[in-house]
């Protein structure tokens, strides 16, 4: 394909119109792609010259007219070499945008992004938790990579993003980002967010997600089993800090708390329940959706062993903790020495608060649903399709049931033969 410039000026004349003029158009073709636009000048078709591709003649329209491709050809020429000069992807629809004037007028993508992210900074801690609010930051910063490689621009258009701009950009952060298939699919959904803002304001006229399927990978959620847990709980650790820890995600294994709702717990998020007994009432950080939970006897343990320590005392906090990083750091360190081989982290303590504490001793899975403060019954069901022991418990009593029933009908059928 041609890597120079190539250009074609022709009359088009449309059959609606009434004038003897036709007006002229020019075709830019490079690198094997073309855009075609009109010149905004109009001749009538004996006076073009087919082979120069101009106007015949020397008075003033033809010299008007012929000046204006001149100048059209000129500044195309000294678009593209700067272009070039930038290191820049060039294509005909961007040049002829640049010539026009409509480059500028136009939203750009990580424009919008930065300014989504500012109002998103805002809400953090309010509205939505700390870590969404990262995610949007992190996400831009994949967007604004891909779009300086894979386009060689700064910013990129909203109106010039399509489906092949989606596609490409979930094999970038496959390839590129070293991110798996789910993670990828989240940061594009991130982006996603971006696109139906720049859409209900009309700076876009597609949706480049209309033919976008998400079908994320099924996960496989790691938990504790009992025996880990109370292995976990009875281990007797030398550092002040590895037991902290340590208490923090037993505590989470019997509340079912995310660690940024561990954080943040109060002495004002314990009251007394319907039951006589004490319950946390929190706002969910994550969904902002309310949670209430009745305090299991290892987890009110866990409080009274810190009600005296000075961060407590001295403050409205009921766990002192360290940064979610250096709980992560020293969970490890803890596995080790249980001799756990799961990949302990403080959201696993969440999954065992749903598998082993609750589904597999027959709490139903609406109640556990609240006590998440999951706002969807569907989140709380991807717990319960991995509780085999659940299964098995459940078939149990189906299989004596039926067992029963077998022998129910087999004694009638006895008395029957009698008669």
């Amino acid at each position: 394909m041609a890597k120079t410039l190539h250009f074609l000026f022709h009359l088009r004349k449309s059959r609606s119109e009434k004038t003897e003029k036709a007006k002229i158009y020019m075709r830019l073709t490079f690198n094997g792609k073309r855009s075609v636009i009109s010149i905004s000048r109009s001749i009538s078709p004996e006076r073009w010259d087919k082979v120069k591709c101009r106007v015949k003649g020397t008075n003033k329209e033809a010299r008007e007219i012929n000046d204006h491709i001149a100048k059209i050809i000129y500044n195309l020429n000294k678009i593209h070499q700067n272009l070039m000069d930038e290191g820049a992807m060039v294509t005909p629809n961007k040049m002829i945008r640049i010539l026009n004037g409509d480059d500028d007028k136009d939203r750009k993508t990580l424009e919008v992004f930065r300014e989504h992210n500012a109002k998103t900074d805002e809400m953090a801690g309010k509205e939505i938790s700390a870590s969404t609010a990262q995610r949007y930051w992190t996400c831009y910063n994949h967007v604004e990579q891909f779009i300086k490689e894979q386009y060689k621009e700064t910013d990129y258009r909203l109106k010039d993003i399509d489906y092949s701009f989606v596609t490409k950009f979930e094999h970038f952060l496959k390839t590129k980002r070293k991110c798996n298939h789910n993670s990828a699919l989240k940061y594009v959904n991130n982006f996603k967010k971006i696109i139906r803002i720049a859409l209900a304001n009309k700076w876009m006229t597609h949706d480049p997600f209309i033919s976008y399927k998400v079908q994320f990978d099924p996960v496989q959620r790691e938990f504790l089993n009992q025996e880990e847990v109370d292995t976990l709980w009875e281990k007797e650790l030398h550092f002040d800090r590895l037991k902290l820890v340590r208490d923090m995600f037993v505590f989470s294994c019997y509340t079912g708390l995310a660690y940024s709702d561990v954080e943040k717990l109060s002495k004002s998020d314990i009251s007394i329940g319907i039951d006589g007994g004490k319950w946390i009432r929190i706002n969910r950080t994550k969904t902002g959706t309310r949670s209430s939970i009745p305090l299991l006897p290892v987890a009110e343990q866990i409080l009274d062993r810190y009600a005296d320590d000075p961060l407590v005392v001295d403050s409205d906090r009921l766990i002192p903790v360290f940064t979610n990083q250096k709980s992560n750091a020293f969970l490890k360190e803890i596995a080790i020495l249980c001799g756990i081989t799961k990949p302990l982290t403080t959201h696993l303590a969440r999954h065992t608060f749903a598998t082993t504490i609750t589904l597999t001793n027959g709490v139903p899975i609406e109640t556990v649903s609240k006590m998440l403060g999951h706002q969807s019954l569907r989140t709380t069901q991807h717990y319960a399709k991995i509780v085999d022991r659940k299964i098995s418990d459940d078939m149990q009593i189906l299989r004596a049931k039926l067992a029963a029933q077998n022998d129910e009908k087999s004694k009638k059928q006895g008395k029957n033969n009698k008669k």
